[in-house]
């Protein structure tokens, strides 16, 4: 959970800045995140993803994140623009619209729904449920349990 807190030390400043991380050379960026410790297991494949998705940032809302779900009219609307952000599929775009509206407070009319199982309360599946060591071990306890349960079936 540390690695933007890392990339932002590493490029020598305290803001992530999408512009500037779009426009960095992709070879000084990769080798950057490669750094020991390397910021990811796969240093160069998440490199590009982090510059493909400030390059849709930068194109689409001005290079600031906040903007994709500022003034999203619904939850159906946010759930797109996150689908539609490079690197989110359906599910890690329901998950992160729960931590939206989970931890943030971002509740368009409508979000649970469109957040899927993600968005239901009470429930420990993603990390849009972790507040603390106690709910982290819940929702290690579902994965497990739904990992299992695949096995089974398969």
């Amino acid at each position: 959970m540390s690695g933007p807190w890392t990339i932002a030390q590493r490029l020598g400043t305290d803001d992530l800045d999408a512009h500037a991380i779009a426009a960095h050379d992709p070879e000084a960026f990769a080798a950057l995140l490669s750094q020991k410790p390397a910021v990811h297991r796969y240093p160069g494949s998440m490199a590009k993803r982090i510059q493909q998705l400030c390059a849709y940032l930068v194109e689409h809302y001005d290079g600031d994140a906040a903007a994709v779900w500022a003034d999203a009219a619904s939850g159906a609307e946010l759930l797109a623009r996150l689908k539609a952000l490079p690197g989110f599929g359906e599910q890690k775009a329901q998950i992160f619209l729960a931590l939206l509206g989970k931890r943030f407070g971002v509740r368009p009319e409508g979000w649970r729904e469109a957040a899927g199982g993600y968005g239901l309360p009470n429930v420990h599946r993603s990390a849009a449920d972790i507040t603390g060591p106690e709910s982290l071990a819940k929702v290690r306890e579902y994965k497990q349990a739904q990992k299992a349960a695949a096995k089974r079936s398969a």
